[in-house]
Parts: C-alpha cells; structure tokens; sequence
C-alpha cells in the first residue's frame, strides 16, 4: 500500500516560490504513475502535473506549465513539485497522488488514482 505525506506548504508573496514534498512510507511506487493536483476553495480539484508509470514523461497543465517542475525520484520514494513565479491564482490545497492503473491519455484525470495524501496549502498573497 502506498501512503503519501505532502509538505512545504505556506504563505508566500506574488512571484515566490515554494518546493512542495511528497513522501511515501509505503511500498515502493516505482511502478506508479504520480501527479500533483490542487483544489482552491469552491473550485474542482484540478491537475497541475503529473508522471508516466516509467517515469519517462512529465506532464503538465498550461496554467503552471513554465513556472512549475515537477520531479520524481524512486530511490527517496518521494515526489517534487518546484513552484516558481507564483500568483494567488495559484492557491489551493495541493495533493499529490499515485496509481499503478492509470492509462496514459488519462493521467490528468484525478478519478484514475487510488492513493492520496491528505495535501498541504498554499496561500500566495498579492
């Protein structure tokens, strides 16, 4: 089972960044595919990005593509999501998510992962 923790959430100003963590203490989620999502109050969770099951594409949406990085690493069982260039658009609840059943034209989907973590904020402020 695997069990996803997110942190490094918070408060920033307009154009700040943050780098936002997601561990895993379960089994090993080589095999998974793992995205970012956020839901901002009042909102529908959205996707931000997102990784193939082989790790071999990265994918994103337009309104963060740019300015957000997202980066995987097997061996810490851990996933990265850099954020630059921040805008109070940008603030939400961010999860991180995993599954070892999604279909790739479907990874942005958030209906196609089973584990979730119980996500982190960010507030930026204008």
């Amino acid at each position: 089972q695997v069990e996803l923790v997110e942190s490094g959430g918070g408060l920033v100003q307009t154009g700040g960044s943050l780098r936002l963590s997601c561990t895993n203490s379960g089994q090993s989620f080589r095999n998974h595919a793992l995205a970012w999502f956020r839901q901002a109050p009042g909102k529908e969770r959205e996707f931000v990005a997102a990784h193939s099951r082989t790790g071999s594409s990265t994918y994103y949406a337009d309104s963060v593509k740019g300015r957000f990085t997202s980066s995987r690493d097997n061996a810490r069982n851990a996933v990265y999501l850099q954020m630059n260039g921040l805008v109070p658009e940008d603030t939400a609840v961010y999860y991180c998510a995993a599954s070892a059943r999604v279909i790739l034209s479907a990874i942005r989907d958030s209906r196609q992962y089973v584990n979730w973590g119980p996500g982190t904020q960010v507030t930026v402020s204008s």
